[in-house]
């Protein structure tokens, strides 16, 4: 009898043990994850959220604000994380929300965004144009005229985003003012309509992003062509002059996963996830596609996310594992 005791208490001090060593750094601990209403940044903002779930955080459903909105929000702790804070291009908005004094922000994860001014190939090669200074020349504008004022139509950027900062400043800095009217709206509708002025045969002029289909659908070097800029003009005041020398006006950016300062010093493990987690752009590129291939509801984007993650596990449990030991 004794020695049947002595059994049970070395079961219990046994299975006692394994509840400890399979407690996970986040149980009881919920997370809210913020991104805007782009579709095309659901899914990075999906893997971070299955990878806080693997490390045992109790992760809601994403919520979906102007990015100038989750700043705010994330800093005044209504929520958690977004995990595209465009980098440099979202500076102000960062800064104005209370900048590294309220936000966790460490590493990058995705690398090599790129952004610009387009038009499509069949006309730069045409009438020689690779440059937005181009458009100072009225009859290069009249090209791209879509409403009979005699300007160049731009589709640009939606209202409130990073991008329309720089664009406004740049059609002020290169005094292009009166050749182009920056036309402005919901993005995914304006390059639809774009895209369809192309299918047609007429010139386009647009502004766009990587990652983002945009770019698979019309193909830079094959459909259309990056335009430089006359110089380095941006708010933030930097050098987009790229190492081969081109210029397209708009620094090659990163997008960064920013946290509320104050819970990440007390989640080490999700702060760790943060600073590690990587992303390829192409990854990124591809899943975009079949978004804008149709495949763009909430329950294909978590499909695309596991997918990836099962195709690259060993790295996704690497994560994990170094996430788990900075909690330690």
């Amino acid at each position: 009898m004794r020695n049947m005791k002595w059994v049970t208490a070395a079961v219990s001090m046994t299975v006692g043990s394994t509840a400890i060593a399979a407690a996970l750094p986040g149980e009881g601990v919920s997370v809210q994850a913020v991104q805007s209403p782009i579709a095309e940044e659901t899914f990075q903002t999906v893997v971070v959220n299955k990878a806080l779930e693997a490390l045992g955080y109790d992760v809601e459903p994403i919520r979906e604000v102007d990015y100038s909105a989750g700043y705010t929000a994330i800093a005044n702790g209504d929520a958690t994380y977004m995990a595209v804070n465009w980098y440099p291009l979202h500076n102000t908005m960062y800064e104005n929300a209370g900048g590294d004094e309220v936000f966790y922000r460490k590493g990058s994860y995705i690398e090599g965004a790129a952004q610009g001014y387009l038009i499509d190939k069949k006309t730069a090669e045409a009438h020689g144009i690779d440059n937005l200074g181009d458009f100072n020349d009225p009859e290069i504008a009249k090209i791209f005229d879509t409403n009979g004022d005699g300007k160049a139509d731009l589709t640009g950027c939606q209202a409130g985003w990073g991008c329309e900062g720089v664009i406004e400043y740049q059609l002020d800095e290169f005094e292009l003012r009166d050749n182009i009217n920056h036309n402005q709206g919901q993005y995914a509708a304006i390059i639809s309509d774009t895209i369809a002025r192309y299918d047609a045969g007429e010139p386009i002029f647009y502004y766009t992003w990587t990652p983002y289909w945009v770019s698979g659908r019309l193909v830079p070097g094959q459909d259309v062509v990056w335009l430089e800029v006359p110089y380095s003009a941006n708010p933030n005041g930097t050098d987009t002059a790229l190492p081969n020398g081109k210029n397209y006006g708009f620094d090659i950016n990163a997008e960064r996963i920013v946290a509320n300062g104050e819970w990440a010093a007390a989640n080490p493990a999700a702060a760790k996830l943060f600073e590690i987690i990587k992303l390829p752009i192409n990854a990124v590129s591809a899943e975009n596609m079949m978004i804008a291939n149709g495949e763009d509801s909430l329950k294909d984007i978590e499909r695309h996310a596991d997918s990836w993650i099962k195709a690259n596990q060993a790295v996704f449990d690497g994560w994990i594992e170094t996430a788990k030991a900075a909690a330690k």
